[in-house]
């Protein structure tokens, strides 16, 4: 396994970061998972779009778009899988075990790990916990990702393969790691940004393919809707069939096995749209 690491392809055995590295000690980083199919990264300009708003809002200093791609092109090529998750994590660099950054510069890692096509769908839960719409990390992909992994452990003890928050003021906001939308009287809803969730590239890439309008919606519109689904960089479009103790028969509906086939489609036709 090959990973890129300051500048150039490394072995992973050998590749190392510092322990001072602000990602590790502070979690003073942002990443993006890019879907990789046969080699071939999907909407890698949207990614690396959304790495600069993360850097910029973080006060990283801009990724190099051009080493970025000379990266992610190296990583796949050395490492053949028909499906994977590519990995591109950059930090704050070397500095101070306080949260004063140092002036070494950023850290660059472009990792690739093996996945499989997710199932046509899946059983969610909602926690207690909520998200900060007007925290000082809203809406930035960022390395601290600790209340995550405590959700997605909750949904995993509960048999599900995501967890779902609201917001500060009640209203639905999105998953660990997933948008969610919903589907009433027929057509489908999904949160705004402004309730303080991820702007999702196959969020945005689902809105602009099937129209579905982004609404502010109470947390138990998910007790109300005909059909659920979550969306992200691997599971695409991917149906709900339990949400916490409710169970959602048939899934995928109609109106998700519609916007499953759509996407398909359109991402199969255009890999970077």
């Amino acid at each position: 396994m090959k990973i890129w690491l300051d500048g150039g392809l490394q072995d992973i055995e050998s590749a190392r970061v510092s322990v001072f590295d602000h990602g590790l000690t502070v979690g003073d980083g942002i990443f993006e998972t890019v879907k990789a199919v046969d080699g071939r990264p999907f909407a890698l300009t949207r990614h690396l779009d959304r790495l600069t708003r993360s850097a910029v809002g973080l006060g990283l200093p801009e990724p190099d778009h051009d080493e970025v791609r000379r990266a992610c092109a190296a990583v796949v090529a050395a490492n053949p899988m028909p499906l994977g998750r590519l990995r591109i994590t950059y930090t704050g660099g070397h500095g101070p075990l306080g949260s004063d950054r140092g002036e070494h510069g950023p850290t660059l890692v472009v990792a690739l790990g093996e996945t499989t096509r997710r199932p046509d769908s899946t059983a969610v839960i909602t926690v207690p916990w909520t998200r900060n719409e007007r925290g000082a990390l809203t809406g930035l992909k960022t390395t601290s990702y600790a209340e995550n992994v405590v959700a997605l452990a909750r949904a995993h003890q509960h048999g599900a393969t995501e967890a779902l928050f609201a917001n500060t003021v009640g209203r639905l906001c999105e998953g660990t790691g997933s948008n969610v939308f919903v589907v009433l009287d027929g057509e489908i809803h999904t949160p705004p940004v402004a309730s303080g969730c991820l702007a999702g590239i196959t969020r945005a890439l689902t809105v602009e393919w099937t129209g579905a309008k982004e609404t502010d919606l109470p947390l138990d519109a998910l007790e109300r809707a005909e059909e659920v689904f979550l969306t992200s960089t691997l599971r695409d479009v991917q149906a709900v069939h339990r949400v916490d103790d409710r169970e959602l028969p048939g899934a995928p509906g109609p109106v998700t096995a519609k916007a499953m086939r759509i996407f398909e489609e359109r991402s199969g036709d255009d890999l970077d749209p």
